[in-house]
């Protein structure tokens, strides 16, 4: 992290219009050793003039690691607050683009549920919603806000800004509808699950698989370890994904096209 970084920073958590942010900004900046471990889990997929899409980016953890590997960014964010501070921490980086929408399976509107006690839950799904509502360790979450955000593909971005290296997708139940606007495999993408919708993680993995996608993994959690330490099947992944107990939340499953000879250690 640079200083002139390190400053803006600064000078968002103790922004009280930027309040409900102050969380996330105290967890994901700050710690060198999780920054560390983030450089070295995605340098596996991530190469310095790779081009990254960051498609549900939050307040830019992900975007810092994979500039300190070397790549270029598109962060897509459709929040308001994560948007002002995403433009803050990355003013003077021309290196990353932020992207003011939502991804999906169709250019246009969507109604984005924002949850603003907590916005790293927001989502553009009403049936993650509905399946948060009285599932152990959701208790309390509250989506009080609707605003209309706009929509764009993944085709389009790719289209604009090229063919990226790694896609990152965290958009808390609507990734089937973020993979439904991509017609065509890259080389490597990662979607995030969690145990409430465990039927839309079955829909990425089918949506992945019809595409061309051939290898998979899943990492528990947030300490980017993988459960398999090799790319296997679809279906091996999708029945280890129905065996965790619902108390493991979510992670992120990685997708991989013709690679699946290479170990994920």
């Amino acid at each position: 992290m640079t200083a002139s970084t390190a400053t803006r920073i600064a000078a968002l958590r103790s922004d009280p219009a930027l309040s409900l942010l102050h969380r996330s900004l105290d967890v994901y900046y700050g710690d060198p050793e999780r920054d560390a471990r983030m450089d070295a889990f995605y340098s596996r997929f991530v190469n310095g003039g790779d081009l990254v899409f960051d498609i549900g980016s939050h307040v830019g953890d992900h975007i810092a690691s994979f500039r300190r590997l070397g790549a270029r960014v598109v962060a897509v964010e459709p929040q308001p607050l994560c948007l002002r501070a995403l433009r803050a921490i990355y003013a003077d980086d021309d290196q990353v683009t932020v992207i003011d929408a939502a991804c999906g399976a169709l250019p246009g509107r969507t109604r984005l549920h924002v949850n603003s006690a907590n916005p790293t839950v927001s989502t553009a799904s009403p049936d993650f919603v509905l399946a948060a509502e009285g599932a152990g360790g959701w208790e309390g979450q509250v989506w009080d806000t609707d605003i209309e955000v706009a929509v764009v593909t993944v085709d389009a971005l790719i289209e604009t800004y090229g063919v990226p290296a790694f896609t990152k997708i965290d958009v808390e139940g609507f990734e089937d509808e973020v993979l439904a606007g991509l017609t065509r495999p890259l080389p490597a993408l990662s979607f995030e699950f969690t145990t409430i919708a465990r039927a839309v993680a079955d829909r990425c993995l089918d949506r992945l698989t019809a595409l061309g996608f051939d290898g998979f993994d899943i990492a528990v959690g947030d300490d980017k370890s993988m459960a398999f330490q090799r790319w296997t099947s679809a279906t091996d992944l999708a029945t280890h994904l129905h065996d965790l107990p619902h108390a493991a939340n979510s992670g992120d499953v990685y997708c991989v096209s013709g690679n699946q000879a290479v170990t994920t250690d």
